[in-house]
């Protein structure tokens, strides 16, 4: 794919920072994990998987299944799909989504706040993006999720506006993630590569490389491709016939047993492991599914 060149070139003085603050702290993971006993994981779940219902039932519904993190994407208020927090959103309407989260004492470890517009000139876009990042300080988030885009064209734009706002994130301890949204995990590493920041990491998601890659993709080997630069993993399955991840995690083609132990071989000991998908039903229903998901993530790092 032929690129921009002004898309993917940094400063030598920024990269060279970069590349040695990736190298030290590659060091230091490599200490951590040779001290460690066993990995540790935030398991959690989206709001996402409890589907037309306000966050709010959602959050009841983890707390009532057993769960102790959450991530904050997509809920259905009044039967509309939309975003709990998005760059739109007023301050105050962040802060009160982090207390109701709080309130639960439940732990905030992702906010999936949509996509800048990369239509847009590329400061418009960085605007944009900084805004989720202020957001996700105000409701509590360490972590912003970015899908990425559907079309490779678009690859110069967006990660020059992840590239711009990764500093900004880093100085706000929020961490910048690249959501599989299309193509695979190697493809986002590939860019990864080429940024060179630290700041920008993967959320991985298996089942969504699965289903829009139609079960081509090996997810074994495509988590080998992702040595060092995921932070956490979006525990999603797919099926092909009929074709959707909005299935139980364990119900699917995913499996999260060889995934799992892949990326962790490549150094992904800690983090989210966040459930996105369930069975739709009635809400006690889906608190079933939820609790039969969660207790196949324990299985997974017990």
């Amino acid at each position: 794919m032929k690129r921009d060149p002004e898309s993917t070139v940094f400063s030598r003085r920024r990269f060279l920072h970069h590349a040695g603050v990736a190298a030290a702290g590659a060091t230091v993971a490599a200490f951590a994990r040779a001290a460690a006993p066993r990995p540790t994981y935030q398991i959690g779940a989206y709001t996402r998987a409890w589907g037309m219902r306000d966050y709010r039932v959602a959050l009841d519904g983890m707390v009532a299944t057993g769960y102790r993190h959450v991530g904050l994407s997509v809920h259905g208020p009044q039967g509309k799909m939309a975003r709990v927090i998005d760059r739109n959103s007023a301050d105050e309407q962040a802060d009160a989504v982090g207390r109701e989260v709080k309130s639960r004492g439940l732990g905030l470890v992702v906010l999936s706040g949509g996509e800048f517009e990369i239509n847009k000139p590329i400061q418009e876009g960085a605007a944009q993006l900084r805004r989720v990042v202020d957001l996700a300080v105000i409701c509590g988030a360490p972590c912003v999720q970015v899908n990425e885009p559907s079309k490779t064209e678009a690859d110069p734009v967006f990660y020059r506006v992840m590239a711009d706002c990764a500093d900004y994130a880093a100085e706000r301890q929020v961490v910048l993630t690249v959501h599989p949204h299309g193509f695979s995990g190697a493809h986002i590493r590939r860019q990864l590569r080429m940024v060179g920041d630290p700041n920008i990491r993967i959320m991985y998601d298996p089942g969504n490389v699965g289903f829009y890659s139609h079960g081509g993709i090996d997810l074994v080997d495509d988590s080998a491709a992702l040595d060092g630069v995921v932070h956490g993993m979006s525990v999603k399955d797919f099926r092909l016939e009929p074709r959707d991840v909005m299935i139980t995690p364990g119900t699917g083609q995913v499996d999260f047993a060889r995934v799992l132990a892949r990326l962790r071989a490549g150094g992904f000991t800690k983090g989210p492991l966040s459930v996105e998908c369930l069975q739709p039903g009635t809400l006690e229903q889906v608190n079933e599914e939820a609790r039969r998901a969660r207790r196949l993530v324990e299985e997974l790092v017990a």
